[in-house]
């Protein structure tokens, strides 16, 4: 069943009430916030990720964070950064941004909403499943930089690779 069978009239739903539902749907653990915020955790293959979702009526943005803890040594810095970059040029829904003094990789996207539009299930269920696809394909790129002391050319190179074949 789709997502949208299970609503009558989304124009009278909040967003985060459709990302409710959403984790509802999905068994996510989940935390109403506020009014305007949820927070949840999805398991991915690396790890579990915290998910936070909020909107915003002032700029009618609906914003997702996806985090994960990471602490890379202080000498592999510049090359993670230098990681951050390459990973961002093939990102084209959102992007990743290293938030040092909370030691989180953060995944972020902001879907614009203006003109009193409305978001449909669908698209908040593609979002969150983006986020949560994009790190997971990128987490080891990330740890090969800064635990194997790969270059960042390689260790994207490893990320983005297809296997063909099967075993």
């Amino acid at each position: 069943m789709a997502l949208t069978e299970q609503f009558i009239d989304e124009g009278d739903i909040h967003p985060i009430d459709l990302v409710e539902h959403i984790a509802e749907h999905h068994a996510w653990d989940f935390d109403r916030i506020a009014e305007d915020q949820i927070a949840m955790a999805v398991e991915g293959q690396w790890r579990t990720y915290s998910i936070t979702l909020a909107w915003s009526a002032y700029d009618e943005t609906l914003r997702l964070i996806c985090t994960f803890e990471m602490e890379p040594p202080e000498h592999r810095i510049g090359e993670l950064y230098e990681a951050l970059n390459k990973i961002n040029d093939m990102c084209w829904a959102g992007a990743f941004t290293w938030w040092a003094e909370q030691k989180l990789m953060v995944y972020r996207y902001g879907l614009v909403l203006a003109g009193e539009q409305i978001a449909s299930p669908e698209q908040i269920d593609t979002m969150i499943n983006a986020a949560v696809m994009s790190a997971e394909r990128f987490y080891p790129a990330f740890q090969l930089v800064t635990w194997a002391e790969r270059t960042p050319t390689d260790a994207v190179q490893v990320a983005i690779g297809e296997t063909y074949g099967r075993a």
